[in-house]
């Protein structure tokens, strides 16, 4: 079970007998840094105020310090002390309000919300994306009901301003979520740290089969880390865990996204970061960084609906590949040879997005993907081309797809040239885990792309490492928890 430490400012607020965990006050916390030596607690915030400066704001800033781990963390206070912080979250809910009117809910005037739980049943979405956004103790949503419901503003309740039934159903919440395991039940022996691992169950093509990820868990667990699976219904969960490892498809307007904002809101390591998601999954933004770089790629055009198509084919070649900026594993990618496919095709996908990029062909028979972990080069493969298709992916019109082979090598065999290429691309993004896909012909050496959620499969991308792909993937992990919590690690 977790180890929860809850704070009140005033004894009385909680009483020892309504919670089987240890309840200490706030001044107490403070002034005592020694406190749990050799433990990483979980510090459960009921002071009576989270404003700046304020004990309780204190309490959760040096509960990170410390390394151990706050609801709510300092980062939620913040947002939560007025509208104009909290204001990005406000669209969101109030489409969520509105839905849950729809599909029935008694109207009223604003919810009560205990730890991700709503007083009115019928509002559990709203509910759940209030406590994914805010994880804190208490919400209360004040609603505004005119011809657009909305959710008008946002307050943290404290728990002494809670009367009778509230404050019953607040402490009843508190001892369902207080409940949740922190290790596997068949854990055999105490992990120093713990590793989410966020997979999408419905995906057809994820970045790390079952096979790989449960060879993941066996080599983690030799190096003292617990790896667990997490859905993604379960951002609420995310911070019983150290760090976040998401294997599910990337997008930023998607839940990767949230879970990783989360993770780093608690100051966990996370690949991918929130950062590394921006950068990577537009192509739009790719191209200029690589452009700033001077790191080579092929000639590239950025396409609106008002530029004019005359004269691309002939400066960039034809038949010329046209891409959305947010498109992944050889999706929304056409190829055409006309002026009239051209303008044809960039018609449609302008109904989808702003800008798209009109880039020279470059066939080759396979791409390179290089891994880049920390800035340095894990594995070198080459992705061939699907059968009778001049991409590795190809896509059918009942929604099946057909892949072409692969070869792995060990890093020192792959042309210098590229693995040096490719190290330059990622470092541009940042230190966390990236695939880097380079084209190599008569014309030289060329950046594709950098992919941030890059596979990493036991039989291709781990063909030559065998377990130590996962050992350097954990030991990414350890090495900068080791360094939050002040502590020294040691290679093995």
């Amino acid at each position: 079970m977790a180890d929860w430490l809850i704070l009140v400012e005033i004894e009385t607020d909680l009483k020892h007998f309504e919670t089987p965990h240890t309840v200490m006050k706030t001044s107490d916390y403070l002034a005592n840094s020694g406190l749990f030596a050799g433990r990483r607690p979980f510090i459960l915030n009921l002071s009576r105020t989270y404003s700046y400066q304020s004990k309780g704001y204190y309490a959760s800033l040096l509960a990170e310090a410390r390394g151990h781990r706050a609801v709510p963390a300092v980062q939620t206070m913040v947002e939560l002390a007025g509208k104009t912080l909290y204001a990005q979250s406000l669209p969101e809910l109030s489409d969520a309000l509105a839905k849950e009117l729809a599909a029935g809910a008694k109207p009223r005037s604003g919810l009560f919300i205990a730890f991700g739980k709503p007083t009115d049943p019928a509002y559990a979405k709203l509910a759940k994306l209030a406590m994914d956004w805010f994880r804190t103790p208490a919400l209360y949503l004040e609603f505004d009901l005119s011809a657009r419901p909305k959710v008008k503003k946002i307050t943290a309740p404290s728990i002494n301003t809670l009367k009778e039934d509230r404050r019953a159903f607040f402490v009843d919440a508190m001892q369902q979520y207080t409940q949740s395991r922190w290790t596997a039940p068949k854990t055999r022996a105490p992990s120093r740290w713990s590793l989410a691992v966020l997979i999408d169950p419905e995906e057809t093509l994820p970045a790390s089969d079952e096979k790989s990820l449960k060879r993941l868990h066996s080599v983690a667990a030799k190096m003292g880390v617990a790896v667990e699976p997490i859905y993604p219904n379960d951002l609420a969960k995310l911070a019983q865990y150290d760090a976040l490892f998401i294997r599910a498809n990337t997008s930023i307007d998607n839940y990767t996204y949230r879970f990783a904002r989360r993770a780093e809101q608690e100051g966990m390591p996370v690949i991918d970061d929130t950062i590394s998601m921006i950068r990577c999954t537009n192509k739009v933004y790719l191209k200029e960084i690589l452009d700033k770089a001077g790191l080579p790629g092929p000639k590239t055009e950025i396409l609106d609906a008002k530029t004019s198509l005359t004269g691309v084919l002939d400066r960039l070649g034809s038949p010329v590949v046209l891409k959305a900026p947010d498109g992944s594993f050889s999706r929304s990618v056409y190829k055409v040879d006309t002026l009239e496919a051209l303008q044809s095709r960039t018609k449609e996908m302008f109904k989808e997005t702003a800008l798209v990029l009109a880039q020279e062909f470059m066939p080759t028979d396979f791409d390179w993907r290089i891994g880049v972990l920390g800035g340095e080069p894990l594995f070198a493969c080459k992705y061939k081309m699907a059968r009778g298709h001049w991409q590795i992916v190809r896509h059918q019109d009942d929604g099946t797809f057909k892949e072409g082979g692969a070869a792995t090598l060990a890093v020192e065999a792959a042309p210098a040239e590229v693995v040096d290429l490719a190290v330059k691309a990622a470092r541009l993004i940042g230190d966390g885990f990236y695939g880097v896909d380079i084209k190599q012909n008569a014309q030289g050496t060329f950046v594709i792309e950098v992919n941030d959620n890059p596979n990493a499969v036991m039989d291709v991308e781990g063909a030559v490492l065998k377990d130590e792909l996962w050992v350097k993937l954990i030991t990414w992990f350890t090495q900068r928890l080791e360094q939050r919590i002040g502590g020294t690690f040691v290679k093995t």
